[in-house]
């Protein structure tokens, strides 16, 4: 195929994040294919149109492309393509050879912003292809986030790689060596001689393998969780924080920050008991043994922090050189036990492999006071290594790929080294020794039957008194079996001193990610670094105090047990983590790590536990006591982080399948709760609706808040996409427990149907419907109001309750809001200006005396600005509206006391009543009293009264009294009526006053008027609203609620003009009022 660039009919060029492709024909007849003797090598696009699209990868032109393509990304060579297309001067792109803005998969839109390892981009929106296309419009596809969703420089792309220069290492470096190291430390060299002695060969094989167990469990969840993502600095807090969520991650990130901290005590302690042996083996005790492990431990962690401090790359280095030490070490020890040994040796309880001294050893020997748990936590810590590689993987290449390999690895390798020196120190070194080659047998000598013994030696007396040699009492066993002593001694150094340097440096850098996060806000002051690593100085700090204060302990055995029950908590937390994710099925649990099982890192959880609390009960209660505070600490203070962690996830799977299992449920009037369709627009602008609401469905019943948009339905839709998250924030700021939805329509009455027959999910659907009374409705034109009463019409044809709630100032406080947000943006632009007033006086002062005039005539602009902002009239919230303010807080107090009114005219099924009775039940109306008022006959008075009052008994509603309210159907008093006919007269036809025709033709010109028929009909009706209101100014007007029976208006038959004055003048001049119309079903009953 020709490669020359004829072969290119197109001249649009090539974006750096498209794929170029040509169009070739099919058949053998094509130019293109001329001169190539070969057939052609190509590859097909998974796309087609109506002709086939190749890449051509002709010999002569393989390079061109190995510019394009190039590790999944696009490359810009020089010269060859433009960012844009030529014939529209625009930034759509080629996909596929036709323009569009669509993007094809890329990994950089899916980064984090700020991601390390690449730039995050934009990819275009859902809006960018749907919506028409803006001639104007100049939007690259793929852009590049700034964080802010802006659009980023080139050039700040181009920075972003090479910015820090990081030193990053691979996994035999990073996780391996470092794994080997820390858990090849001091058990090791130190203490394994003693535990097999204690255990035995036996127990001790067991030890190790429970060890093991819990290790490689862990190391085999921790594999899971590493490969599910990305994975950041912080180790084990990283792993359990971003699947458990920040509660789980926050407490146990400080215990294992401290854990480690303490390992490096243990540690130095280790080395400094070797130093301090050699000192005694030559008489160079400085004070005493315990005095002198303090005075070398200090001066050894001083310079461990030194080397930390000099930086990552230094201890990688240092690492390097103490492994080659520590594996020199370890063959050492294993050519010294087949080496023959010496009389001094011997002596010592060295006898080279005997079946006697195995079979011996065989079984355990516990002395003091210690048991197979008591040695299993002195052991445990060996095993605490796992975590030293996953602790810096901030540091790591490639940690998903790093971690499980060289974790599991480092497993098996010290699993191998530490049964192999456990086996052969105890097949060939007897339990006690005394040191002395004169403890020979002779004839006249009975032999004990111990296998020193059968070997010559007497060692009865150490049954009697301590001796200083043998398994039980020398800690450097290794040491005299060993080819070449100093070896064994430089090997202890190095595994100690390693061990010690990679725990100095995990808890700084576990406790930085810890500080970044920002959990715990006292501490993030930590959380700054230093140097291009970003090393933690200020937490090395820490450690370096936390571990000298251990250190002075001086004591190995106090404080092995402490971290293993640090640790075995973390540990029992990363198995928890991967079962968690595990169990809650989320997708986005894709571990690449297969081998894994959700049963056994349960298991594993538990054995955790289980070993913590057998070992040491009251330091793992301790333990758990430390971390349940933080956790009830971290989850009240609620830090703002999502880490769409396996508790949300499995939260969202309870919930799904509550929802499901309710739905199976059949709804029983005992179980009837109030669920509430609130019309409170944004719920900011309408608080008291909602806080009235809320304290009747509060932790009882389902409370959505609802706007509708309308309006162009563009701008309605955007406008309500972009408020969704803000507005469900409001509320779960504000501790209101309440959802929100919108919806987009032509009109309010349009969106309120919608939501009244859409709400909701399966049972967990709204019932009743709470709207504000409209205050403004003689103003409003007849299409509003129209809407607002087709609204309650709508909502009783969908069989939906109905509380129309009304308050003496109103609920909209928009414009209230709208002047606070201008204030402060008046005061925010106020302060900036001060300082940069400031900082324009402080660079006057540092200026060359040329400057002076411009600096002079700068403050004097400032200065005149700084008066003008100043003296702006401020716009407080209070001074705009100081009632409307008030009345918008005032279900948020405290009720005093005083009586909830319920005027219970007619039976709607008992929401009246039932709505009133949860009121009281919260804490701020406990102390109102409910008063029952119903209408009834002047001579049956106390008859309906007892009738009652049986009633509310057998509802088991406390009461403080019922009224029978006996002269609600005479005439209100002419002042009121009169009041009435004023307030109706704007709205009124008048058609009689006119001949037929000219009625007829009034009335279709203005059907929504209240006719004189229609007034005559009703006239009953409106009389009673009017007696009312008159009734309850007199019995009512000091009630802390009055909760009163919606009157209901026949549809077609009333006008919503006349309805809402019937509401206006019943709950005219009243303390709150609600007024309530069930959809007529019981939501009372008196049966059990």
């Amino acid at each position: 195929m020709n490669n020359s660039p004829h072969s290119f009919p197109d001249t649009a060029p090539l974006s750096p994040t498209r794929f170029q492709v040509n169009v070739v024909s099919e058949g053998y007849d094509n130019p293109a294919c001329e001169g190539d003797k070969d057939p052609p090598q190509y590859e097909e696009t998974s796309f087609a149109t109506e002709d086939r699209l190749r890449m051509n990868y002709g010999p002569g032109n393989r390079e061109m492309y190995n510019n394009i393509l190039h590790n999944g990304d696009t490359i810009k060579s020089e010269g060859s393509f433009h960012p844009y297309d030529t014939h529209s001067h625009t930034y759509y792109l080629k996909t596929f050879g036709h323009n569009t803005m669509d993007a094809v998969p890329k990994i950089d839109y899916y980064r984090n912003t700020g991601s390390v390892s690449g730039a995050k981009q934009i990819r275009p929106s859902l809006a960018d292809i749907h919506e028409q296309l803006s001639k104007d419009v100049a939007v690259t596809p793929g852009s590049v986030s700034n964080g802010e969703g802006a659009l980023a420089d080139e050039d700040q792309n181009q920075e972003e790689p090479q910015k820090g220069g990081f030193v990053k290492f691979g996994w035999i470096k990073g996780v391996l060596v470092r794994c080997m190291l820390n858990i090849w430390g001091v058990m090791l060299f130190i203490r394994l001689s003693w535990i097999v002695g204690q255990a035995g060969i036996g127990l001790g094989v067991v030890v190790i393998c429970l060890s093991v167990v819990v290790t490689t469990l862990t190391g085999l969840s921790m594999s899971a969780i590493c490969t599910n993502g990305i994975v950041r600095g912080g180790g084990a807090y990283y792993l359990i924080s971003r699947s458990l969520g920040p509660e789980f991650g926050g407490s146990i990130g400080l215990i294992f920050a401290f854990a480690n901290a303490v390992a490096v005590a243990m540690y130095v302690v280790g080395f400094s008991e070797t130093v301090v042996d050699l000192l005694k083996d030559n008489n160079a005790i400085m004070v005493d043994e315990m005095n002198d492990i303090r005075i070398v431990g200090v001066i050894t962690v001083i310079i461990l922090l030194g080397i930390s401090v000099a930086g990552m790359e230094w201890e990688a280095k240092a690492q390097i050189v103490l492994l080659v030490i520590l594996l020199v070490a370890i063959v050492n020890f294993f050519i010294g036990t087949v080496i023959p040994t010496t009389e001094e040796k011997r002596a010592r309880g060295f006898f080279n492999y005997q079946a006697a001294i195995f079979a011996e050893n065989f079984g355990p020997d516990f002395r003091s006071g210690e048991g197979f748990f008591s040695v299993f936590a002195i052991f445990f810590p060996a095993a605490t290594g796992i975590l030293a590689g996953a602790n810096i993987s901030g540091d790591l290449e490639d940690p998903q790929d790093a971690i499980p390999k060289g974790t599991m690895l480092a497993i098996f390798i010290t699993t191998i080294a530490y049964l192999g020196v456990a086996i052969c120190a105890a097949a060939s070194v007897v339990r006690d020794a005394t040191g002395s080659i004169n403890d020979t047998i002779t004839s006249a000598i009975n032999c004990n039957g111990s296998a020193a013994c059968s070997l010559g030696y007497d060692f009865s007396i150490c049954e009697y008194q301590k001796c200083n040699y043998g398994l039980m009492n020398n800690f450097q066993v290794m040491s005299m079996v060993s080819g070449f002593g100093p070896l064994i001694i430089a090997g202890i150094f190095s595994a100690t001193l390693s061990s010690a340097l990679a725990s100095l440096v995990s808890a700084p850098k576990v406790f930085q990610a810890l500080c970044k996060d920002n959990i715990y806000k006292a501490l993030h002051f930590f959380a700054k670094g230093h140097g291009k690593n970003n090393e933690p100085i200020r937490g090395y700090i820490l450690t370096f105090i936390i571990a000298v204060a251990f250190i002075l302990i001086a004591e190995l055995n106090t404080i092995a047990p402490i971290i293993s029950n640090f640790f075995l908590a973390s540990y029992a937390l990363i198995n928890f983590s991967c079962f968690h994710a595990s169990y809650a099925k989320s997708p986005g649990w894709r571990p690449a790590f297969k081998y894994y099982n959700m049963w056994v890192s349960l298991f594993g959880a538990m054995l955790c536990c289980g070993v913590m609390f057998v070992i040491n009960w009251w330091a793992a209660v301790i333990t758990y006591g430390i971390e349940f505070f933080l956790y009830i600490y971290v989850t009240y203070k609620k830090p703002e982080v999502n880490w769409g962690s396996s508790t949300q996830a499995l939260q969202y799977t309870k919930a799904l399948i509550s929802a499901l299992d309710l739905n199976i449920v059949d709804e029983h009037v005992k179980n009837f709760r109030p669920q509430c369709l609130v019309l409170t627009a944004a719920p900011m602008s309408r608080p008291a609706l909602l806080d009235i609401t809320h304290s009747f469905t509060k932790n009882t019943g389902l409370c959505i808040c609802c706007e509708v948009f309308s309006g162009p339905r563009k701008q309605a839709v955007k406008e309500m996409n972009g408020g969704m998250i803000k507005k469900q924030a409001w509320l779960t700021k504000n501790k209101k427990k309440a959802f929100y939805a919108a919806v987009a329509a032509e009109n309010i009455r349009e969106g309120a149907r919608t939501l009244l027959q859409a709400a909701g999910l399966g049972r967990m659907k709204p019932n009743t419907l709470v709207m504000g009374f409209k205050k403004d409705w003689r103003q409003a034109n007849t299409v509003d109001l129209a809407n607002y009463v087709g609204i309650l019409h709508d909502a009783f044809d969908f069989e939906y309750g109905v509380v129309i709630v009304r308050n003496s100032q109103g609920f909209d406080i928009s414009a209230v809001l709208q002047a606070q947000e201008e204030f402060q943006r008046l005061e925010q632009e106020r302060l900036a200006l001060e300082a940069a007033i400031k900082e324009s006086e402080f660079q006057d002062r540092n200026r060359f005396r040329r400057f002076f005039s411009k600096s002079n005539k700068l403050n004097i602009s400032s200065q005149a600005s700084k008066k003008e902002v100043s003296t702006a009239p401020p716009m407080h919230m209070g001074e705009f509206n100081q009632r409307l303010v008030e009345a918008s807080e005032q279900f948020k107090k405290k009720q005093g006391k005083g009586t909830i009114d319920v005027w219970w005219l007619f039976d709607d099924g008992g929401l009246t009543l039932l709505i009133p009775h949860i009121l009281t039940l919260r804490k701020k109306w406990k102390d109102c009293k409910l008063r029952i008022f119903i209408g009834g006959k002047v001579n049956r008075i106390e008859d309906e009264k007892l009738t009652m009052a049986a009633l509310l008994s057998k509802f088991r509603i406390k009461f403080a009294d019922v009224y029978i309210v006996a002269d609600i159907n005479t005439k209100p008093s002419k002042e009121s009526w009169k009041f009435f006919e004023e307030m109706i007269e704007p709205y009124r036809l008048h058609e009689s006053a006119n001949d037929v025709p000219t009625a007829e033709k009034i009335r279709r010109e203005n059907p929504w008027k209240i006719t004189d028929s229609e007034l005559e009909m009703f006239k009953e009706k409106s009389t009673r609203q009017v007696r009312l209101n008159e009734l309850l100014q007199e019995h009512s007007r000091s009630a802390n609620l009055i909760v009163l029976s919606l009157p209901v208006a026949r549809k077609g038959t009333i006008s919503d003009h006349l309805y809402m004055a019937w509401v206006e003048i019943l709950s005219k001049n009243l303390p709150p009022v609600l007024l309530v119309r069930g959809n007529h079903k019981n939501v009372l009953t008196f049966y059990s």
